[in-house]
């Protein structure tokens, strides 16, 4: 029977590695595949063969890629490559991995040893809108000044009581992610902050941290939510491969 990895299929790249030594992973990968690496020089690419040169990002295929992620990282940190980069097999590969040496090394100088913890502040209120009513006098002396007495206030004021709203929530917004940033700059070697999702989020913060600094690292995320009250939630999440840290563009 063949080896599985010599046959002619494309290869699906999950991550980079700062390894010359050959490694395998399990069978998973994508659909089941077996996932080992390819090595080039002194790096090395974690791949799993793939028949299609196209794989859709449904919720199995994209939790496949993160899986093997996370399984890399309890040995080492990787470069973790987007979704669906496939090559046409171990030469395109090869050709990858020496192509891009000195950026691949320059982000490893960046990464190595590091992980990406995330952290998330939210607003815990059942009515975000009530909530800045409550907290901030400007929005609520406009609330009612245009809906005070019954009346039924035209478009332009609801839209202005919006902008206004919206207008304060990206303040504050900038005001606590400073205050958290300041605090947890101690504890991270870098953060990056991350859209917010909807209206409750008021922070999504990347930080990567060195790995052995974990519970130091939560010792800063306590520390920064004592700055607020019951008012917000403080969630914390990791280790991942750092995926904000690394900016890293392949042609396939």
């Amino acid at each position: 029977m063949p080896d599985k990895r010599t046959t002619d299929n494309g290869r699906y790249l999950y991550a980079v590695l700062e390894e010359n030594a050959e490694m395998t992973f399990g069978d998973i990968g994508i659909n089941g595949s077996d996932v080992y690496s390819i090595v080039e020089g002194n790096i090395s690419a974690v791949v799993s063969n793939v028949p299609d040169r196209k794989i859709r990002p449904q919720r199995k295929n994209v939790a496949a890629h993160h899986a093997v992620l996370n399984t890399i990282m309890k040995r080492m940190t990787p470069l973790p490559m987007a979704f669906g980069i496939i090559a046409d097999g171990e030469k395109a590969i090869r050709k990858i991995l020496s192509d891009s040496r000195k950026v691949f090394r320059e982000q490893f100088a960046m990464v190595s040893g590091k992980v990406e913890m995330g952290v998330r502040v939210s607003y815990d209120v059942p009515n975000i809108f009530e909530y800045f009513i409550s907290t901030h006098p400007d929005i609520r002396a406009a609330r009612d000044r245009y809906f005070g007495g019954g009346r039924d206030p035209g478009q332009e004021a609801k839209l202005e009581l919006g902008r206004m709203f919206n207008e304060k929530l990206d303040e504050n917004r900038e005001e606590y992610a400073d205050m958290v940033m300041d605090v947890l700059d101690d504890y991270c070697d870098d953060i990056k902050e991350n859209r917010c999702r909807n209206e409750h989020e008021v922070m999504n913060l990347a930080c990567l941290i060195h790995r052995e600094d974990q519970k130091r690292f939560e010792e800063g995320v306590f520390k920064s939510a004592g700055l607020f009250d019951d008012h917000f939630s403080f969630e914390y999440n990791g280790p991942w491969s750092p995926h904000n840290f690394v900016h890293i563009q392949i042609s396939v």
